[in-house]
């Protein structure tokens, strides 16, 4: 994926349980539809908690454990608070495990888009991780309202509708996770002749 044109950059997306359970599938694929992303791979399916900790874990390993239990952690001191967890790297995998259980806890849509920018633009479509703190105009600033500190009082995953790869290392291992290579589609769309076509011919007979 690396090497190729920047027209073929790959994006994971998930929408999650909620998403699915709130009847807005049909509002998130338009939107990614709508800015010019290509869609070439699209199921919907149950995941095992198993395969749902394998998402996060494959992708960040111990680095990515230890990183978001520092950053829960910091969020608990800023609150006058002290984590209940001896170390960062045990509060990562408490997250984990909720992570995973949220994302297994119904059906969900996993989908691959492709276009210039993929990822960049999905995730800006998207919005931030926090619904309430998204802007207006972003998916998650639209249709959701769960805030990190509603999620930390339930001692729950934040439920924000969807999951959206983070950069093209993480689309790369992310992907072959969800989809085999059969699955992906390779066909082409006519807008790609308005998006990509060098000197746009063949719109004039």
């Amino acid at each position: 994926m690396k090497n190729d044109h920047p027209s073929k950059e790959r994006t994971l997306v998930i929408i999650k349980p909620d998403g699915v359970q709130r009847s807005l599938i049909g509002e998130i694929v338009k939107r990614y539809e709508r800015v010019g992303l290509k869609l070439i791979a699209m199921k919907m399916m149950v995941a095992t908690e198993e395969m749902a900790t394998k998402h996060y874990y494959e992708v960040g390993g111990d680095a990515w454990l230890e990183e978001v239990g520092r950053k829960a952690a910091a969020a608990y001191e800023k609150k006058g608070l002290k984590s209940p967890f001896a170390t960062f790297k045990d509060n990562g995998v408490a997250i984990m495990k909720s992570n995973a259980k949220y994302l297994s806890s119904g059906p969900v849509v996993a989908m691959i888009w492709q276009g210039n920018q993929a990822i960049g633009l999905v995730r800006k479509i998207t919005g931030g991780t926090e619904p309430l703190s998204s802007d207006v105009g972003t998916i998650r600033g639209d249709y959701a309202i769960d805030t990190y500190q509603m999620a930390d009082l339930d001692q729950r995953s934040i439920r924000n509708l969807i999951h959206a790869s983070g950069s093209i290392e993480e689309a790369e291992k992310e992907i072959p996770i969800w989809f085999s290579e059969k699955e992906i589609l390779n066909y082409n769309h006519i807008q790609e002749k308005i998006l990509y076509d060098v000197n746009l011919d063949g719109i004039l007979e």
